[in-house]
């Protein structure tokens, strides 16, 4: 039966795990509006969801539907892309023997890009429904916190010990991949688009949105990004300000990236780049581009579970070693 309700359930994913990611993000605030304000519960609860709507929601969907519109355009044949495509062709053709070096590498990247996006904006109806059902399960889960975290721990497969110790690493798991992650990702796309508005490159501000999602993967990143339009820059002539972008993606961007990523780890739990790897690897054809974010966290949650209980078998098989093994009386 359970089974079978996960299955029936699997739309809702994306809304059920949104929720817990929401709720596990905004608890500390809500308790301190709820017990240190003394506000009340369903008042609390709705400035959370107006507020994380505010700031997280409305943001990301409108630099998907920006993202989505520029990918249209970049099938067009006035988008200089094609011409920078040309040139890489040309030069890989006369060096390396292959003229179709680009196509066969970029001929799907716009199908499968327009496919990835509407897979959180498909429709509006399933972006209502989504959200509704999020912010439905987000209001309970915070107007019933106590009686929610109860239920938690005491059907939790392990003792309350372990099951608090869960909740607490779930809690750092979720700040790393997303709060931490996040900050990472958006820092380097703010840099990344200053750094082509100073070598004057077209549309900086929507190649520094790619350069946001793209920063979620830690081995790629914006200072490959940097090389690839560097790159780009020579082929058209512009040698200054490709050296410019090389240095700047590399050295500064790179420097950056490493030094917010020691910061935030000192603070919350270290995500290991290969969990992150994997994790979006495994979370977008699950959750689209959500799973950026959502591919992360769960192989945390699981790999947490099994730290969890490894830790519950090795204390069962030393109260066997006890039990079987008594200690002589003195």
């Amino acid at each position: 039966m359970g089974c079978f309700l996960i299955y029936a359930l699997q739309g809702l994913f994306s809304s059920i795990l949104g929720a817990i990611v929401l709720f596990t993000i905004f608890r500390p605030f809500y308790l301190f509006l709820v017990e240190k304000k003394g506000w009340q519960k369903g008042v609390s609860a709705m400035l959370i969801i107006i507020l994380s709507f505010i700031v997280i929601v409305i943001p990301f969907l409108s630099l998907s539907i920006m993202v989505i519109n520029k990918i249209g355009s970049i099938t067009s044949n006035n988008f200089p892309i094609h011409e920078w495509f040309a040139k890489i062709d040309a030069y890989a053709g006369s060096h390396l023997n292959q003229p179709h070096f680009v196509d066969s590498i970029t001929k799907n990247i716009g199908t499968y890009a327009t496919e990835l996006f509407p897979s959180i904006l498909g429709s509006a109806a399933n972006i209502f429904l989504t959200l509704l059902i999020l912010y439905f399960l987000l209001y309970y889960m915070f107007t019933q916190i106590y009686e929610f975290e109860a239920a938690l721990i005491r059907y939790a497969p392990f003792r309350e010990q372990h099951a608090l110790k869960f909740a607490l690493e779930l809690q750092n798991a979720t700040y790393s991949n997303v709060l931490g992650q996040g900050v990472i990702s958006l820092s380097q796309g703010i840099l990344f688009t200053i750094g082509l508005t100073i070598v004057g490159f077209q549309d900086p501000v929507f190649w520094g949105v790619i350069g946001t999602f793209i920063s979620f993967l830690p081995v790629v990143g914006v200072p490959f990004l940097a090389i690839v339009f560097s790159i780009i820059l020579f082929l058209n002539g512009q040698t200054w300000q490709g050296i410019f972008l090389a240095v700047y993606g590399f050295a500064f961007i790179s420097y950056m990236d490493n030094f917010l990523r020691l910061l935030i780890n000192k603070r919350l739990a270290n995500t290991h780049p290969l969990i992150t790897v994997i994790g979006v690897v495994m979370g977008i054809p699950l959750f689209g581009i959500l799973g950026l974010v959502f591919g992360p966290v769960l192989l945390s949650f699981f790999l947490l579970l099994i730290e969890i209980y490894e830790t519950n078998r090795m204390a069962a098989d030393r109260l066997d070693r006890m039990r079987t093994n008594p200690e002589p009386d003195e």
